[in-house]
């Protein structure tokens, strides 16, 4: 006897102690698949018969049904569950997770029980009473199975029947996971025939008018789904059912359930319900046709699956969208959300439901495509597309082309109805050209969309993350570090909103083969060459800490654009943190860079209202005073203390022997080592009483309104920020130009080879925030230039300068199999006491630090620049706050990496 059961469903087989459900199981089902109270009491209690373990047995074995269906996995519990008590908590599982409930009942008798399990005294040492409480517990709850809410009910009451029985699993009408498409997934039609005529058309479909009905085919063997909706407002509804019905019963279309369709059923059976929101007129328009014709729409709208699930999972059509945990699944949840959606069940000033965002929440990797909601322009939010564009109400009638993807849309040919919402602006309008263009990965477009929507979850940032990026391809994220950048983030971080983008980190050159160097620029000029590299930018590495500053026009233009309010911009350090923990200096930082920006007239000339910086904020001890002070400073004086003292009892020697003068030198020698490192730490110190005390270098570009700057020089960089550093051209000593004359092209040289450039500002001086940095451009091939930058390296670091930056002229470089380094930092003699200690040139620590590898470094500096040009890009793009930050937020947590911090 063949039993039917879906293949995704909870079955509960029902039966006395002893009527043979385990034997059964084994018979029908996979082992995998059967939960047996028997075994989880075996399992916690090493005795399958231990009742006193049946508690913490049924515990875990309810933990894991609940994790199978949550996974849709076909589940069969192997209880008694003769008692609707019993079976309660089991329904309540099937029902959160949308699985169907089946019950399999041996309703057999108590005596004939109790005989099975005397066969096996060994397993059931017990006597008939138990059997028969439990044949009278079944016979009191059997009839009541339906009400509790099993679907199918199998009723066996001789051994005959069980042993005829064989169960078939039956796919649910919502899996097609079997078809791979290609698919055009076609909006609401809503009775607009002749739209949707044109539509096939221009999706290069053949429509041909037939006498039995349509022929429609593509050659390219493309399949139409329709979102649902098919009737209702528009001009031809029994039209509209003539042309996908013939096409759904060829198997050459695809159809979900409506709304609109389903109240049209309801009618069409005779069901009381109001005329309202277009019904009227499709009931107009049935009332002409003949009753079998009516007949054969109520059997096919009877028929329409909720959704639908095709190409293995990665596509889901439902008419008003569909959560990920109800994808696949059947319950009357799962219709009601296909067809409404996510409702709050009140109503807005227009009596229409008030809808929630479902979904801004999404975070699968299946595309769900939806109508229901007319939208001017279908967007795109987190895999998913609303593609109703109102054809009904005079916009457009919308295909999405799977999986190319590509929207393809027909303009209405007049307004047929008028919608309660507002839609369509005064005297109607064209409808919006659509933008495809796919966003890093699946479907997703860039262009077009919807205002990031401020809500962060942590599920985006927890657990083990790969995020796509258009420079570096897939960049995994380990799950203990995404655990370290939420602890810093959560703790440290400024307001995400203005975390737009995280600096690389910057991986030095590898060790030099000159024995006084452990860093030298001809290893930066070797390594661009080898990458095919024909021109680089050196820049002065100035003595500060690295700062991303974000500066509005003013606070609409923060709300406007970052939806921050209170605020016009922010300075915050390369770990995501607020630079400055004062307000006030914050605010007074922000000012001189804006006043700067407009004597420029830079607003104008970048179209802009908001500009985003990378540069050098100095001195470094504005932001490091307390690794000065702890750290360095500690250092120093104690190591030129003790190393007094040590000095001091030399001197008492009168003719030191050979061996007690080589360790005196060897002190000595250590002694200036220590004055060298503190003299090297001072560079980055001087008083900071106000803002004017701060120096801030930019020597990037990152972003405007709508536009990135990666695909401009280093050199035009450097040329355009030399410009804004300029005194200001509407005041200063000595300035006559006035605002709105042309400003000459600027070069900032370094001094000439055999001076010494001065290292950083000196301290007090200057009068203006912004400071241009000194640079060249070098023709590697031309070895003049290489010699001279190489020189004019030594005269930069000998005056105590900490070196320089090597850029590849080109930001984005392609090099023999990736892009080139997008910087290599070459630090001076001095500069790196600081970082290995006062005494590392000494030949037998410098030989043994020179044995580094700097391969992995590398690595995260590639990674993290993409990251960073990928969270850039995202935000020019409008896309969502939490990808925008998922790439800020992966900067950081690769920084959590245990490399050796030196590099």
């Amino acid at each position: 006897m063949p039993i039917p059961v879906p293949e995704f469903a909870l079955v509960l087989l029902v039966g006395p102690s002893g009527c043979g459900k385990s034997t059964f199981a084994r018979k029908h089902f996979r082992a995998t698949e059967i939960l047996s109270s028997d075994f989880f009491r075996g399992m916690l209690s090493d005795n399958e018969m231990n009742q006193a373990a049946s508690a913490d047995a049924f515990e875990v074995l309810h933990l894991v049904c609940a994790k199978r269906l949550a996974a849709g996995r076909f589940t069969v519990i192997d209880a008694t569950n003769v008692r609707a008590e019993s079976r309660k908590s089991f329904v309540e599982i099937a029902r959160k997770y949308h699985a169907q409930l089946v019950a399999v009942v041996f309703d057999f008798s108590a005596e004939f029980c109790h005989a099975r399990n005397q066969q096996r005294l060994h397993e059931r040492p017990f006597g008939p009473h138990v059997t028969q409480h439990h044949a009278a517990d079944l016979r009191r709850s059997i009839g009541r199975l339906e009400e509790e809410g099993f679907r199918r009910v199998t009723v066996f009451r001789s051994e005959e029947e069980v042993n005829a029985a064989k169960f078939v699993r039956y796919p649910l009408a919502v899996n097609k996971r079997h078809d791979c498409g290609p698919f055009d997934i076609i909006g609401d039609v809503h009775g607009c025939l002749p739209e949707l005529l044109a539509l096939l058309e221009k999706l290069g479909y053949t429509v041909r008018k037939t006498e039995t009905g349509w022929d429609v085919g593509h050659l390219a063997g493309r399949k139409p789904v329709f979102v649902g909706d098919l009737c209702d407002r528009g001009p031809d509804t029994p039209g509209v059912f003539r042309l996908v019905m013939d096409m759904v019963r060829r198997g050459a279309a695809y159809c979900v359930l409506g709304n609109h369709d389903d109240k049209l059923l309801r009618w069409l059976k005779g069901t009381t319900t109001k005329l309202t929101h277009g019904l009227a007129q499709s009931a107009e328009q049935f009332e002409r046709e003949s009753p079998e014709f009516r007949e054969s729409v109520i059997e096919f709208i009877a028929r329409l699956p909720s959704h639908l699930v095709l190409d293995g999972g990665k596509l889901v059509v439902a008419h008003a969208g569909l959560t990920a945990e109800m994808h696949g699944r059947v319950s009357g949840k799962v219709r009601a959300f296909a067809l409404y959606g996510d409702t709050t069940g009140e109503s807005d000033e227009f009596g229409l439901p008030v809808r929630l965002n479902w979904a801004a929440n999404y975070r699968a990797r299946a595309t769900v495509v939806y109508g229901h909601t007319p939208t001017l322009t279908p967007t795109w939010e987190n895999r998913c597309i609303c593609i109703d564009t109102g054809c009904v109400f005079g916009g457009a009638m919308t295909a999405l082309r799977y999986p190319d993807p590509e929207l393809v849309s027909v303009p209405a040919e007049r307004a047929y109805a008028e919608s309660k919402r507002p839609f369509l602006a005064s005297g109607g309008r064209e409808p919006t050209v659509l933008d495809t263009t796919p966003q890093n990965s699946g479907l997703t477009p860039t262009a077009r969309q919807e205002p990031a929507p401020d809500l962060l979850d942590l599920a985006d940032v927890t657990g083990r993350r790969t995020i796509e990026t258009s420079f570096a391809g897939k960049i995994t994220i380990r799950e203990e570090n995404a655990a370290a950048a939420l602890e810093v983030m959560s703790r440290f971080g400024a307001d995400p909103r203005w975390l737009i983008y995280l600096p690389p980190t910057m991986s030095p050159v590898e060790a030099s083969p000159l024995p006084e160097f452990l860093e030298h620029p001809a290893e930066a000029f070797e390594y661009f060459r080898r990458e095919g590299v024909e021109r680089v930018v050196c820049e002065q590495k100035h003595m500060g800490s690295r700062a991303v500053v974000i500066v509005c026009k003013d606070e609409d233009a923060a709300k406007r654009r970052f939806g921050v309010t209170g605020e016009t911009g922010i300075v915050y350090t390369r770990t995501g943190r607020r630079f400055f923990d004062d307000v006030a200096t914050e605010a007074g930082f922000l000012e001189l860079i804006r006043t700067a920006i407009t004597e420029r007239d830079w607003w104008a000339r970048f179209g802009t209202d908001w500009f985003a910086f990378d540069g050098e904020l100095m001195p470094w001890s504005a932001k490091a005073q307390e690794l000065l002070r702890r750290q360095y400073a500690a250092t120093g004086s104690a190591a030129r203390a003790a190393l007094a003292e040590v000095n001091a009892a030399f001197h008492r020697f009168q003719e030191p022997s050979k061996d007690v003068a080589r360790l005196w030198g060897r002190f000595t020698a250590k002694c200036d080592n220590a004055e060298h490192f503190v003299a090297a730490y001072r560079q980055y110190c001087w008083p900071v009483e106000s803002v004017a005390d701060l120096k801030f270098a930019p020597f990037f570009l990152l972003g405007t309104e709508g536009k990135l700057y990666f695909d401009r020089t280093h050199d035009w960089h450097m040329q355009t920020f030399a410009e804004l550093c300029l005194p200001s051209p509407l005041a200063g000593e000595g300035s006559e130009r006035v605002r709105g004359e042309a400003v000459p092209p600027l070069s900032v040289n370094p001094s000439p080879v055999g001076e010494a450039p001065p290292p950083s500002p000196a301290r007090g001086e200057g009068k203006t925030l912004l400071l241009a940095t000194p640079y060249r451009v070098v023709e590697l091939a031309d070895t003049t230039q290489v010699d001279a930058t190489t020189q004019w390296w030594l005269d930069l670091t000998n005056a105590g300068g900490e070196g320089m930056v090597m850029k590849p002229f080109d930001v984005l470089s392609r090099g023999k199999r990736f892009f080139a380094q997008p910087a290599l930092k070459v630090r001076g003699r001095e500069y790196l006491r600081i970082i290995y200690g006062p005494d590392y040139l000494m030949p037998e620590n410098l030989t043994r630090l020179k044995h580094r590898a700097v391969g992995s470094k590398r690595g995260f500096a590639a990674r993290e620049f993409g990251l960073g040009l990928e969270g850039l890009e995202r935000f020019t793009k409008h896309v969502p706050l939490r990808h925008v930050h998922e790439c800020a937020f992966a900067v950081l947590a690769l920084e959590s990496e245990p490399i050796d911090p030196r590099l």
